[in-house]
């Protein structure tokens, strides 16, 4: 068998083990998702009943600020964590004492402060926080994800998040029966829509890790991108399953019924997930980690017998690192790798992935119409994250990003015009199938290449800011979105457009960004990236 031939086929056992990882990013995207085709029934079904109760308002937002308020309190230590990493105990202790002070003031004067009683922007900021809860979970299981890899392994780890978003399907299709803790029915949701969360942020980084070290490094590369199209997948199947629930129903039916099939449907992928779990073979690295060399042996020669031995020694000698200041590089990295995670959000895309339905509704569409349209968004997102794992190499990283940014912006500007001189109709489809193809092919896949090449060995660990930087900026853009389309002050002045041309002025910016910062690593080595910081 020739070299290339080698190179393109994939071992049967390889392919199986991929396959049952990558149903980590499908449930993933499946979690993320589903709540795309319940936007409106969640706001029917909790926020619309205070309206009427004044009593039941005001418990239910006393709980939701105490709610929102712990959730600040674990993102905040998470990030004073961070601080401590970066500038050492005694500086980050100081920079996380000024960051626990504002936030306190913050979240007093401008949250907790107000009476308790249920206005527009107060429900809006509900049905935000309601459907973008999720993502604290992500912010935390994306944090505890390299601790649970060490401690549990990795293999337990993806079994532990099979079993959360088991739990979190049950508990959001029924959060008043599987209320244990005696909590309003909808902090009883939000309960359950975090441990999801959780489960999501392990799985986002437990499957790729699971797949790069159980791949020969010949096609590491392929099989690891498998696991970003099995997100965009698990998006595109819980739009269809979305679509099958809702179609030809009563919107009264869907408020009440509907909603709940939505979320419990989640509940097939993940019992598939966590049983198949169990027939897997725990990593070779994790396993020279617990210094079980003969078993990670044994595994090698199964899904690389041509080097197996070779293999192990390489593994052996990857674990001797030494522990290295995350600041050895400079500040530039860790800024850069920031910005890319915070624009990649600020763009706007989990608007369109979490709140199409409600979008396309605002265009005039009826509700199996607007489900119909998500399905072809997603289809499009599947597309066009297809075409960008062939072309990253072939282009490079940085026209990709920028051109992907200037199309995005160019679409959201128009998107917004299209609301605000009321003109939706087809154009303002082609506005969002545009936008999500152009980041479908850039922002999407590219931004998690640059991140996996631009921080050098020695300062991996620092990527974990990153990507907490991801989940705490999708959060900020999906709770606000609501506050900002559904404001009665914004809609007069903007008709609904107004949104749309903040996420595009991201896009500008994001382009500039790209341009002036981002140094072009294709067809570069690692070691050849890392010589960039140290000059």
């Amino acid at each position: 068998m020739s070299n290339q031939s080698q190179t393109r086929s994939i071992p049967p056992v390889i392919f199986a083990l991929t396959l049952v990882a990558t149903l980590g990013g499908l449930l993933f995207g499946y979690d993320t998702a589903v709540i795309n085709g319940a936007t409106d029934a969640l706001r029917q079904f909790f926020i619309t009943p205070l309206e009427g109760d004044p009593v039941l308002a005001s418990a239910t937002i006393v709980q939701f600020k105490g709610i929102v308020t712990i959730c600040f309190a674990i993102v905040a230590a998470l990030i004073s964590s961070f601080l401590i990493k970066l500038f050492g105990k005694r500086k980050g202790s100081i920079g996380s004492g000024i960051l626990w002070v504002i936030g306190i003031i913050v979240i007093y004067f401008f949250f907790l402060k107000g009476e308790n009683v249920l206005t527009e922007s107060l429900g809006n900021s509900i049905k935000g926080f309601t459907i973008s809860s999720a993502l604290v979970g992500c912010i935390i299981g994306g944090s505890l994800g390299g601790y649970i890899s060490q401690s549990i392994g990795r293999k337990r780890g993806l079994m532990l998040a099979a079993i959360l978003f088991l739990i979190s399907a049950l508990g959001s299709a029924m959060p008043e029966k599987l209320n244990f803790m005696g909590l309003a029915t909808i902090s009883s949701f939000i309960f359950y829509r975090v441990l999801g969360g959780i489960g999501v942020g392990l799985a986002s980084m437990l499957s790729p890790m699971y797949i790069a070290e159980i791949a020969p490094a010949n096609i590491r590369g392929k099989l690891v991108s498998w696991n970003q199209f099995a997100i965009i997948f698990g998006m595109v199947v819980v739009y269809f399953v979305n679509y099958s629930i809702a179609k030809g129903q009563a919107a009264e039916w869907i408020n009440v019924t509907g909603w709940r099939w939505m979320f419990g449907s989640e509940t097939i992928p993940a019992a598939l997930f966590l049983i198949l779990l169990f027939f897997i073979p725990e990593s070779p690295r994790y396993l020279v980690m617990k210094q079980q060399e003969n078993k990670a042996l044994q595994l090698l020669k199964k899904i690389n017998p041509a080097n197996a031995e070779k293999v192990l020694a390489d593994v052996k000698a990857s674990l001797i690192v030494t522990r290295t200041p995350w600041l050895s590089f400079g500040g530039l990295v860790i800024v850069i790798g920031i910005l890319l995670s915070v624009f990649q959000q600020f763009v706007g895309i989990n608007v369109v992935l979490y709140y199409a339905g409600d979008i396309f509704r605002s265009m005039g569409s009826g509700n199996d119409s607007s489900l119909i349209q998500t399905i072809i968004v997603g289809l499009v997102n599947l597309i066009f994250t297809v075409v960008a794992i062939f072309t990253v190499d072939r282009f490079g990283r940085k026209p990709l990003m920028v051109i992907g940014a200037l199309a995005m912006a160019v679409s959201m500007f128009a998107l917004g015009f299209s609301f605000y001189l009321d003109k939706m109709g087809l154009l303002s489809l082609i506005f969002m199938l545009t936008y999500t193809a152009a980041f479908a092919m850039s922002w999407g896949p590219v931004t998690w290449v640059l991140l996996s090449e631009i921080f050098p060995n020695s300062i991996k660990g620092a990527m974990s800011i990153a990507v907490a930087s991801q989940w705490i900026a999708n959060l900020i853009v999906s709770w606000t979105f609501p506050m900002m389309n559904e404001s009665t002050v914004l809609t007069k002045m903007f008709n609904q457009g107004f949104s749309y041309w903040i996420y595009g002025l991201m896009g500008l910016l994001a382009a500039w960004f790209v341009i002036k910062l981002i140094p072009e690593t294709k067809g570069k080595t690692l070691e050849e990236i890392e010589s960039i910081w140290k000059r």
